[in-house]
C-alpha cells in the first residue's frame, strides 16, 4: 500500500495536490469522517471494479466493434460518442457516464490510430451538461431536489433551457473535429465468458441502483468484492485507488472551510439576492466542486433557482468544478501522457462557462423563471 502512495504521489499530480490542500486546511479546523461522502467513494470503487473486469472480458472491444462496423467517419464517430455521453448522464450519473463511455473511446481510438483528447474533452462537457436534465443526474440536482422539496415539474422548467442550449453548443463544437475516413482493422474473437458478462452487468445495474438510494450501496460494495475475490481476485491489485481517494481528499478540503466563521458570513451576506446566489454558486464550484458548493450554499438562501442552475453551469471552467471531468482526465492521461488536454480542456470550458453563465444569468433573472 506504501509503494502504491508513493507512486501515485509521484504519477498523480490532482491527487497529490488535493492531499497536500486537505493537510492544509486540516490547520484551520480539525477534519472529521462525517465530512467524507462514503456512497460516493464505494460507489466510485465498486464501477472501478466492475468496468475492470468488464474491459479484462473485452466487453467494450465488442460494443466499439459494433459501432466502428457502421461509422467510419471521426467526426460521426465523435458525435455518437458524445451523444451517448450526454443522454446516459441524464439516468446514470455524469461520473458513471464517464466512467463507462471513456474507456470506450479510448479502445476505439486504439483501433483507429487517432487522438481522443477532443472528443474526450467533449464527452466531459456532455456528461455536465447532460446530467443536469434530471434529479439523478447529478449528486448536487439530487441533494437539491431534496433539500428545497422540489416538484419534478419545477426542476424540468428550470433546467430544460440549460440542457436544450448546451446540445446545440456540443454539436457546433463537434463540428471542429476532423472530418476524415478512419483506416483501421478490426480483429475478430468469439464470446467467452458469457455468464460472467451477464453477473457483472447485473452488479453494474445494482451500482446504479445504489446511486439512487434504490439499494443501500454497502450491500452492493460487499456483492462487487465476494464475487471479485472468488472469480477474479487478480483485478483487486489493478484497482485505481487514486480516485476516489482525490475525493476523499476534496470532502475533507470542503468540510474543514465549511467551519470557517468568515466564510459562513461572506456567503449569508452575498446569498441575500438572486443574482448573488447564482454567481456565489458558480464562483465556489470553480474552487471546490459544485457538489460541496451546493450543499454548503443552499445552507444560506431560498433561492433554489439561482443555486439550481448555478452549479450546474458552474460544473463548466477548471477542471476540479466537476469531480466528473476528474474522471475524463484521469482516464486520459493514463494513456496520453504527453498530450496538452489540460490547456485544451480550459479552453474550451471557459468559453463554455462564459457563454452559459451569461445566458441562463438572463433567463434567470426574468419574471418568467422567477415566478415559477
Amino acid at each position: 500500500m506504501l509503494k502504491r502512495l508513493q507512486q501515485a504521489l509521484q504519477h498523480d499530480q490532482l491527487f497529490s495536490i488535493s492531499l497536500l490542500l486537505a493537510v492544509g486546511s486540516s490547520f484551520l479546523s480539525l477534519p472529521r469522517i462525517e465530512y467524507i461522502d462514503w456512497q460516493v467513494i464505494f460507489c466510485l470503487l465498486n464501477l472501478s471494479a466492475i468496468l475492470l473486469a468488464l474491459e479484462e472480458l473485452r466487453v467494450l472491444d465488442r460494443v466499439s466493434i459494433q459501432i466502428l462496423s457502421v461509422y467510419k467517419c471521426q467526426r460521426t464517430l465523435s458525435l455518437i460518442l458524445v451523444s451517448l455521453t450526454f443522454v446516459s448522464a441524464m439516468f446514470i450519473t455524469n461520473d458513471m457516464a464517464l466512467l463507462t463511455l471513456v474507456p470506450l473511446t479510448l479502445i476505439i481510438a486504439r483501433k483507429t490510430g487517432f487522438d481522443p483528447g477532443f472528443t474526450i474533452i467533449l464527452q466531459a462537457l456532455a456528461a455536465n451538461i447532460g446530467s443536469s436534465l434530471t434529479p439523478v443526474g447529478n449528486p448536487q440536482n439530487l441533494f437539491l431536489f431534496s433539500y428545497y422539496h422540489l416538484t419534478l415539474q419545477q426542476f424540468l422548467l428550470i433546467m430544460i433551457p440549460f440542457m436544450i442550449l448546451g446540445a446545440f453548443w456540443l454539436w457546433v463544437l463537434n463540428h471542429l473535429t476532423e472530418k476524415r475516413t478512419l483506416i483501421f482493422k478490426i480483429d475478430s474473437f468469439p464470446m467467452v465468458g458469457k455468464s460472467k458478462i451477464i453477473i457483472y452487468l447485473l452488479l453494474l445495474a445494482a451500482v446504479f441502483l445504489s446511486v439512487v438510494r434504490v439499494i443501500d450501496y454497502r450491500l452492493v460494495t460487499v456483492m462487487v468484492f465476494l464475487i471479485l475475490i472468488f472469480w477474479d481476485k487478480h483485478l483487486l491489485k489493478r484497482l485505481d485507488l487514486c480516485l476516489p481517494s482525490t475525493f476523499i481528499c476534496f470532502f475533507i478540503i470542503v468540510g474543514n472551510l465549511s467551519q470557517s466563521n468568515w466564510l459562513s458570513n461572506s456567503l449569508g451576506q452575498m446569498c441575500k439576492s438572486s443574482s448573488g446566489s447564482y454567481i456565489g454558486s458558480i464562483l465556489l464550484s470553480q474552487v471546490m466542486s459544485n457538489v460541496p458548493a451546493a450543499i454548503l450554499i443552499s445552507h444560506f438562501t431560498l433561492q433554489w433557482k439561482a443555486v439550481l442552475l448555478g452549479v450546474n453551469v458552474g460544473g463548466l471552467g477548471t477542471l476540479i468544478a466537476s469531480m466528473a471531468s476528474v474522471i475524463a482526465y484521469r482516464l486520459y492521461i493514463r494513456e496520453y501522457s504527453g498530450h496538452n488536454y489540460m490547456g485544451n480542456f480550459l479552453f474550451y470550458n471557459f468559453i463554455s462557462l462564459a457563454i452559459f453563465s451569461i445566458t441562463m444569468y438572463y433567463l434567470t433573472i426574468t419574471p418568467y423563471f422567477l415566478e415559477l
